[in-house]
């Protein structure tokens, strides 16, 4: 479903009188009787119940979900899973006892054997991850996989290599690339590996084709479809704390970089109110700015946006913790937990801070192009300084 369809649907709910800042009890009862309302669509209800900390929600969406098929059904399903990754399952089933299918969605299982290495994401969104499998004879078997949040996967190997020639490969790539890679779950590593599968342009698919085939080689389980990031319960007890904006010195977060054509929009338009005549002073100025700002955070972490921010936040937490910064991965795992749970960014601070380093880092791509490009018009003054040098030069006879 396209996101402008989701963000209609959506609006005839809230139209048709539900207000999801109503107490739990009294949204159920609300999104119970818009359930024959004209003009309210069952997607829309069920997206609102998977937003509602509540057993009672879940149960509203077991009993839909018995009834429904194709897009409503994968939709439900969405809707329960998200509830299920806080803990809640329908009032009588058991918060811990979901499907044989989802336990194993639940989180990473990896076979005896597997192993991963894990290097950071870079400021593009690109990062390595090799699977690897102790061979009986010695060795190892390494499924090598270059990925890219905007790529999927672009490149992927099947190797056997001895140990000591993994060790020497592992320190050639982090002397070269200037990162350490990090030990961490195998089933994690299969998923990371099989999603960027998914997302891969079908016209980018000629040079990882293969993956699934090379894949059996090290996993013998089907691809997994879902996953809840072990980084959640590995930071449970941290997760309700407010992320910080000191979330930003870390290099990993620092770097990050929004593609320029979604954020060069809201760059225009603060650009437009630093340079417009019309505002008064510097307080009307920062006012506006912080509109755009807010806006920005709210517009741009949404929908398919929120959900890769909040993948790549949650993998970033997972090598933090793994290079010896738990408190930052404390914090992007609470900023993770914030687009998981439905917040809306342009209440979480750390977000807004996000979008200003982003605002920022436009404006010093552009300065320095201007320093570099020569320039083709003069200022008045330039002209008239030029005229001036021009008249002071002798003439020739």
């Amino acid at each position: 479903m396209a996101h402008t369809d989701i963000e209609r649907e959506d609006a005839s709910l809230r139209a048709a009188g539900f207000d999801p800042a109503a107490p739990p009890a009294e949204a159920i009862a609300r999104l119970h009787e818009l359930r024959t309302a004209p003009g309210v669509g069952a997607n829309a209800i069920a997206r609102a119940l998977g937003a509602i900390a509540s057993a009672e929600a879940a149960a509203m969406l077991a009993a839909m979900e018995a009834g429904a098929s194709g897009a409503l059904r994968r939709e439900v399903r969405r809707a329960l899973f998200r509830l299920r990754q806080r803990g809640i399952a329908p009032a009588g089933a058991g918060a811990a006892a979901p499907p044989a299918s989802e336990q194993r969605a639940a989180s990473p299982v990896a076979a005896p054997g597997l192993s991963a290495l894990f290097s950071p994401v870079d400021p593009d969104g690109a990062r390595i991850v090799w699977l690897l499998k102790e061979r009986r004879g010695g060795g190892v078997a390494r499924l090598w996989g270059l990925l890219a949040d905007a790529e999927g996967l672009i490149n992927v190997a099947l190797s056997e290599l001895s140990r000591r020639e993994l060790r020497s490969e592992r320190a050639e790539m982090e002397r070269r690339a200037g990162v350490a890679m990090v030990e961490g779950d195998a089933g994690l590593a299969d998923y990371i590996l099989c999603e960027a599968f998914r997302r891969t342009p079908p016209d980018k698919r000629s040079h990882v084709g293969n993956f699934l085939t090379l894949r059996t080689e090290i996993v013998g389980t089907p691809p997994p479809l879902e996953l809840v990031h072990p980084i959640y319960a590995e930071m449970a007890a941290v997760l309700d704390r407010e992320p910080p904006p000191d979330l930003l010195k870390e290099p990993e977060i620092a770097g990050w970089k929004f593609p320029p054509d979604q954020i060069k929009p809201y760059f225009d338009e603060v650009k437009s109110i630093q340079e417009s005549v019309l505002v008064l002073n510097r307080v009307q100025q920062q006012e506006r700015i912080n509109g755009v700002v807010e806006r920005a955070a709210g517009e741009w972490l949404r929908g398919e946006r929120a959900e890769a921010a909040r993948r790549r936040l949650e993998d970033l937490a997972y090598y933090m913790a793994r290079s010896g910064r738990r408190e930052a991965a404390g914090w992007a795992a609470a900023a993770a937990a914030r687009l998981r749970d439905g917040a809306a960014a342009s209440r979480v601070p750390f977000f807004g801070a996000l979008i200003r380093t982003q605002l920022g880092a436009v404006f010093a791509e552009e300065q320095e192009r201007a320093r570099e490009e020569p320039r083709l018009i003069m200022t008045p003054a330039e002209a008239m300084r030029a005229q001036q040098q021009s008249q002071a030069r002798p003439r020739r006879r």
